[in-house]
């Protein structure tokens, strides 16, 4: 799908967040045509982040009691939302869009949006079945591939497998001899990254 508006730059000329933004609102009203997305735009608020390392990007929303996925909300009873869904802001980070080809940038942009739709339905999103089902309708991946260089690797100690990434300093970072591996239940090996 080619984002097409003049005050638009092309996606490969994107030098600033707020052309960022501007192209993945332009985008965004697309795919919501193309993939029959049911989002509300006017609720919607942009930002980029140039600190994010883990998430391509992120809905951030107010939290509403007593609601789940796949049971749609009565707005009305919501306070202070005059019986409309509540505003919720598309936070993309600037580290993805930099790591990220176009494709992966729409496909990330398109995950968002089922959040947006999930809240704005629900007063409330995850990644469960429902959303899964979803993705696969909009052609789009439940998780995004790492686009940051991890401060530490933590492998399976027998079988090597990659159990876990972390960017800072934290206690699992401190403390990870007392973890095990899910795969082989096996000591942890903490390296850092080539």
């Amino acid at each position: 799908m080619a984002v097409e508006e003049s005050a638009v730059p092309a996606f490969k000329e994107i030098t600033e967040q707020d052309e960022l933004v501007a192209w993945s609102r332009t985008y965004a009203r697309e795919a919501r045509r193309e993939w029959l997305l049911d989002v509300r735009f006017d609720l919607v608020e942009w930002e980029v982040s140039t600190r994010a390392r883990r998430r391509a990007a992120a809905v951030k929303r107010p939290e509403v009691p007593d609601t789940t996925v796949g049971e749609p909300i009565d707005w009305e009873r919501v306070p202070d939302s005059g019986g409309r869904p509540l505003p919720c802001t598309v936070s993309l980070s600037w580290g993805a869009f930099e790591a990220f080809s176009q494709a992966e940038w729409e496909s990330t942009l398109r995950h968002e949006l089922l959040h947006v739709e999930q809240f704005q339905r629900d007063g409330t999103t995850g990644h469960g079945a429902a959303f899964k089902r979803r993705a696969q309708e909009v052609e789009t991946d439940v998780r995004c591939r790492a686009f940051a260089t991890p401060e530490w690797l933590f492998r399976c100690g027998d079988c090597g497998t990659e159990v876990a990434r972390r960017y800072r300093d934290c206690a699992f970072v401190r403390e990870y001899e007392e973890y095990r591996s899910d795969c082989c239940d096996a000591a942890l090996r903490r390296s850092q990254p080539e």
